[in-house]
């Protein structure tokens, strides 16, 4: 058992020494080999050009549903499928139509700055025009560079991270700003659609009937400088004034339909492309009886005390008292109605994918919404009617004057009810804030983040020599030339003799000299061994 422990420390020892041995035999290409790689690094560490990393940090979070012209049915609705949403943020962020925009913004911004050597990545290096100065590189070019730009989100955070990297630090502090800013517009945009396209509806309907407005005093004008003028007693001028609260009311609700009309028509869009069963069944489910009938009989009451309010015969005092019970009873059926959104919320919320509960919701609003003003308008439309058969009851001389002050007194209202509607949308769609926030703009930076010149010298240093002792290795596997004793070891070859080498000897004749004249030395020894 010694022995052969011995034997494997002699085995170690003499692995040891081989590889010692090798390397002093290729000292001299393993030193070449070193200092070659070290020096190539040390070149490419000092003439390599700086690189500067600019970030910007964007917060983003889930919308939330709501806003001033919309009261939300289910106001306790939660939070759902973050991280699902910033994942498809970051598509978003990739995507070719916002680096299109970016593009865009960053050769206009090349423009208007004009000072070409405070950029490099946005500059065509294939170009050298020294009259005209660098040529900027095509809208193309550009997306598919931004097209590596570093989008990353920060581990169990909404926090996403835009990092850009050019050889001029103003370059990529200008980009990277320049990327978070279309970013935060473009979901601006989105964020705001629907309202911007109420917005856009209610901003046409308040030009027409403002124009409608001024056409009305025009001809009334015209009729009291032809000298009609003629007095209405109090009950034609009270009859005026209701009749034409009510065809404003009529005429508002009207355009308030065409808006249901539109955003259901756009979340329908939104929802089919996922899911058009969803979007069959809430239009179903706001449309069946029950759901109808309270809708409708809320209209009625509606009605029923704005009636009430207007008729000049009654008192102040009973007035307050039937807008109370009317109010109460109201509120009644409202209650009704809200349970039984309750109850289709705890159905399709269980029965649908996370993703399209939000999108239901709102969708299963605007189409209560709708239906609602549709009942509304149905009755306004049959209370103007009634009115408008008292209103032709008038004495002839005075239907004339009439019908323009009804007229006049209509589109007063409506218009008045029209900029009222367009003031709230305008105000809601400015007062709706996107769901990008961002949080560190990019800073020009200080510092190069690369190259790490020190890095680079060492690793070229240590794969300088690593490569020169690899090189001794694979020259030592492939020479079959005898060197040292050990060497025929290896080969398995049978030593006959040793002959010991004589130091100092200049020729053969000094060796025979030495061996013939020395018969007792150990060479003498080795030959006659040799020769037995």
């Amino acid at each position: 058992m010694e022995n052969e422990f011995d034997n494997n420390i002699q085995e170690e020892t003499h692995s040891i020494k081989d590889y010692i041995n090798l390397i002093k035999i290729n000292i001299i290409p393993i030193l070449l080999i070193g200092i070659t790689g070290s020096v190539v690094s040390i070149i490419y560490a000092f003439t390599a050009r700086d690189i500067y990393t600019a970030s910007t940090a964007l917060k983003i979070q889930k919308p939330q549903s709501g806003g001033i012209l919309s009261s939300p049915l289910l106001p306790e609705f939660s939070d759902f499928g973050s991280d699902r949403f910033i994942a498809n943020e970051i598509e978003i962020l990739r995507s070719r139509r916002l680096r299109e925009i970016v593009a865009n913004s960053l050769i206009d911004s090349f423009k208007s700055i004009g000072e070409p050597d405070s950029f490099f990545v946005l500059l065509d290096q294939s170009f050298n025009m020294e009259d005209n100065g660098p040529e900027l590189k095509s809208k193309y070019d550009l997306m598919e560079f931004l097209s590596k730009i570093k989008i990353e989100q920060k581990r169990g955070l909404d926090i996403v991270e835009i990092s850009v990297e050019s050889h001029m630090p103003f370059e990529a502090k200008m980009i990277a700003n320049t990327y978070a800013d279309s970013y935060e517009e473009l979901n601006l945009k989105y964020t705001r659609q629907q309202l911007s396209t109420v917005v856009e509806f209610l901003k046409s309907q308040r030009a027409e009937k403002f124009k409608e407005l001024v056409n009305v005093e025009e001809r009334m004008k015209l009729f009291q400088e032809e000298g009609r003028v003629i007095n209405l007693d109090e009950r034609a001028t009270a009859l005026i004034e209701i009749l034409s609260s009510f065809e404003a009311q009529k005429d508002i609700t009207n355009i308030e339909l065409t808006v249901a009309e539109k955003n259901i028509q756009q979340y329908r869009v939104e929802l089919d492309k996922q899911n058009s069963s969803i979007s069959k069944y809430i239009k179903s489910y706001a449309a069946e009886p029950k759901m109808s009938g309270l809708q409708q009989e809320i209209a009625k009451k509606e009605l029923e005390r704005d009636l009430a309010m207007s008729d000049t015969t009654m008192s102040d005092a009973t007035k307050s008292q039937l807008f109370s019970a009317k109010n109460r009873t109201i509120q009644e059926l409202q209650d009704q109605l809200d349970k039984q959104l309750q109850v289709f919320k705890e159905s399709i919320f269980a029965a649908s994918p996370t993703e399209l509960k939000d999108l239901s919701l709102k969708l299963l609003t605007e189409e209560v919404k709708f239906n609602s003003l549709q009942a509304k308008f149905k009755n306004l439309v049959e209370i103007v009617a009634s009115y408008e058969n008292k209103f032709n009851e008038l004495p002839t001389q005075t239907i004339a004057i009439a019908r323009y002050k009804r007229e006049l007194n209509a589109y007063e209202k409506l218009y008045l009810l029209v900029e009222e509607k367009y003031q709230e949308a305008l105000i809601g769609e400015q007062s709706t804030p996107g769901n990008v926030l961002i949080i560190d703009e990019a800073n020009r930076p200080v510092k190069p983040s690369k190259p790490n010149r020190k890095l680079i010298v060492v690793i070229g240093l240590i794969l300088g020599f690593g490569i020169g002792v690899g090189f001794a290795f694979i020259r030592n596997y492939f020479d079959n030339t005898v060197k040292t004793p050990e060497d025929i070891q290896k080969h398995n070859i049978n030593v006959l003799s040793w002959i010991p080498k004589i130091e100092g000897i200049v020729d053969n004749k000094e060796f025979e000299f030495i061996v013939a004249s020395k018969s007792d030395s150990i060479y003498s020894e080795a030959f006659r061994v040799l020769r037995t």
